[in-house]
């Protein structure tokens, strides 16, 4: 496939992408960018958020790991459904009750503004580290194929993506974005099945007696593979062990969705809260779906690649783009293609929006309240800033990842979210089912405690604990220790808020 083609393949889609901002775009107004002005519709807000949880990380990564993992990554996306039903019935009445444009809102109302602000580094860390691990991998693909054969840098690359990111997301804000991400979501799924199936055909395993007799084809092949094992509950010290992967990805769920302002801002733009859990209730039942797609695509990668003598990249997050562009012909190539720039386009406009709206509301003021009584023009000035600084810093954290990456990255990612999550989830879970105030200025040192603290642990668990390695538990570890540690700073001698106090206006 030529570097001419794929260029052309990606232009097009970001004129699509601006067709689609310049419609939905006009006359934003703060309310729209932040909230959509609330009328999203919820099968919009669950289709898109497909693309939007999966990302390029997903769409390369998920499959390259099989081979050495095999099927264990459903495990944790088993989890993910418990952790979705956690965020409908507990996570979403509290933030539609109290009004919400940046969640992050609630930890003010119940636990002080200089408490509160101790979240901001911890989400800037968490979002700016994912985006950058999501963008970095597919960065590496579209480099390869697209931008080194022009003699552009991967630094000039990466610039130029999220420049493109800019220019469609800085007016619309989430008005466009729940619309985009439908989009791009569309893309994301129709080069997943394609690939699935140019791969099945590549190894004569599709019948020519139609798309049922297909999809079972395929299905019997892989679950005869040697790849497909799902359950692992033989080693309590694996970090493969079921219960650490399914607890693990209930409290990822938990933590990068239901206490993401990422994630939840879309959902916060719904209509209703009942059409807001109805969206999650969806989509928990659909990323299980297309997870399971994803890891049987690495099956059939790993026996294509058997097949036709392929020798395995040592980065396995490089298989799936090797076999797609150079194997497969150029129509699955196309597909590919698509696949991984609606992936990536998807899941980094999200992030530069709901980095600038957690920045503008929770720090700068700038709410509903605010808009009216400031000039509307001076605020969408501000918001523009803010939204090209983050730009810049999510530049910059992918250029440094760059000289970093040894492993697969969706490995990488939920290393980094046990890490920065976990006061997080602390935080939010202090807020929710206690009503103690804190000396506050102690909370920065009690949320970099855990971290660091687990850390150690992680990097010391077989020599320490009998050959036990931490899997994605780590992260439920992390919260505990940071709640802990916010009990032994309650201030006794102050007060508990009422009611009315803990109201948010």
């Amino acid at each position: 496939m030529s570097a001419t083609l794929v260029l052309v393949i990606i232009c097009s889609y970001f004129a699509l992408l601006l067709l689609i901002s310049y419609f939905t775009g006009r006359k934003a107004s703060n309310s729209s960018y932040f909230l959509g002005n609330k009328q999203t519709p919820w099968w919009v807000l669950a289709f898109g958020l497909i693309g939007d949880s999966l990302s390029g990380v997903t769409f390369v990564s998920v499959p390259g790991q099989v081979g050495g993992a095999q099927f264990s990554y459903m495990q944790i996306v088993f989890g993910y459904v418990f952790g979705y039903l956690v965020i409908s019935e507990l996570l979403l009445p509290i933030y539609y009750k109290y009004n919400l444009t940046s969640i992050y809102t609630y930890l003010s109302a119940t636990l002080g503004e200089k408490l509160a602000k101790n979240w901001f580094f911890f989400f800037l860390l968490s979002r700016t580290i994912g985006a950058a691990f999501r963008l970095y991998i597919t960065l590496i693909v579209l480099n390869k194929f697209l931008f080194e054969p022009f003699g552009v840098s991967f630094e000039m690359a990466a610039a130029i993506i999220i420049i493109l990111i800019l220019v469609y997301t800085v007016k619309g804000g989430i008005k466009t974005l729940v619309w985009t991400d439908m989009l791009q979501s569309g893309f994301l799924l129709l080069g997943l099945i394609f690939s699935v199936f140019y791969i099945a055909r590549e190894l004569d395993i599709v019948s020519t007696r139609g798309i049922f007799s297909a999809v079972g084809d395929i299905g019997s092949a892989v679950a005869n593979s040697d790849y497909s094992k799902i359950f692992f509950f033989d080693d309590w010290n694996a970090k493969n062990h079921f219960v650490k992967q399914f607890l693990g990805g209930a409290f990822i769920a938990i933590a990068m969705t239901g206490l993401d302002q990422n994630m939840m801002q879309k959902n916060l733009s719904a209509r209703t809260l009942g059409e807001a859990k109805k969206n999650i209730r969806v989509f928990s039942i659909v990323v299980v779906l297309v997870n399971f797609v994803f890891v049987s695509l690495g099956a059939l990668l790993y026996m294509y690649a058997a097949k036709m003598g392929i020798e395995t990249p040592k980065s396995t997050d490089e298989l799936f783009p090797l076999i797609a562009i150079k194997y497969l012909g150029v129509a699955a190539s196309v597909a590919f293609i698509l696949g991984i720039a609606a992936a990536t386009f998807s899941s980094a406009d999200s992030v530069l929006t709901t980095l600038t709206t957690a920045f503008c509301i929770d720090f700068l003021g700038m709410d509903d309240h605010a808009a009216k009584d400031k000039d509307q023009a001076k605020l969408k000035r501000t918001r523009t800033i803010v939204h090209v600084g983050f730009s810049v810093i999510l530049l910059g954290t992918i250029i440094l990842f760059r000289n970093w990456n040894n492993d697969a990255v969706i490995t990488q990612v939920f290393v980094a979210a046990n890490f920065t999550y976990g006061p997080l989830i602390g935080l939010f879970a202090f807020s929710m089912f206690t009503k103690f105030k804190v000396y506050d200025r102690l909370v920065p040192l009690m949320c970099i405690i855990p971290p660091v603290t687990c850390y150690f642990l992680n990097a010391n668990s077989k020599e320490w604990f009998n050959g036990y390695q931490f899997g994605n538990e780590l992260l439920i570890l992390n919260g505990l220790l940071t709640f802990v540690g916010l009990m032994l700073l309650i201030n006794r001698t102050s007060p508990q808020p009422s009611p009315k106090e803990r109201e948010l206006n």
